[in-house]
């Protein structure tokens, strides 16, 4: 293997390490809302904070791959961030036209209007950074 096989796609230079800041703070933010409601209150809600945990899981996945780097990783984010999307297309539209599905809200309910829309903005701008990545070295 040469020098230049061997360095990773580095994927936290410039708009990666916001991307990896925002990805942080919604791992956050997810996960001890769902881990509260599911120990707290799970049997009122259980799909909803079931979701929230897994939305948790999933940019948890997304801020390692992102600080882990190279073309792998680059890659298992970008699948990660299209199913981010699709769950956050499907649950946001679910929420809109059948409420009584979520008697309280998930991360990506109303395509994350409770969290300023950051659930729907944050794959799109993760994919196109990750899309644009592609090849850079360090």
């Amino acid at each position: 293997m040469t020098a230049v096989e061997g360095k990773r796609t580095r994927l936290i230079s410039g708009p990666g390490m916001l991307l990896v800041w925002l990805y942080g703070v919604m791992v956050v933010g997810a996960v001890s809302r769902s881990a509260v409601q599911i120990a707290t209150e799970f049997d009122r809600a259980p799909l909803a904070y079931s979701l929230s945990a897994v939305a948790g899981l999933v940019y948890g996945f997304i801020t390692y791959t992102l600080v882990r780097g190279g073309e792998m990783a680059r890659r298992a984010a970008l699948v990660c961030c299209a199913a981010e999307l699709a769950g956050v297309l499907i649950v946001g539209t679910w929420t809109l036209v059948d409420p009584s599905a979520f008697p309280d809200a998930t991360v990506w309910s109303e395509y994350g209007m409770g969290y300023l829309f950051i659930p729907v903005l944050l794959p799109l701008s993760a994919i196109y950074w990750l899309r644009r990545a592609r090849g850079v070295t360090p």
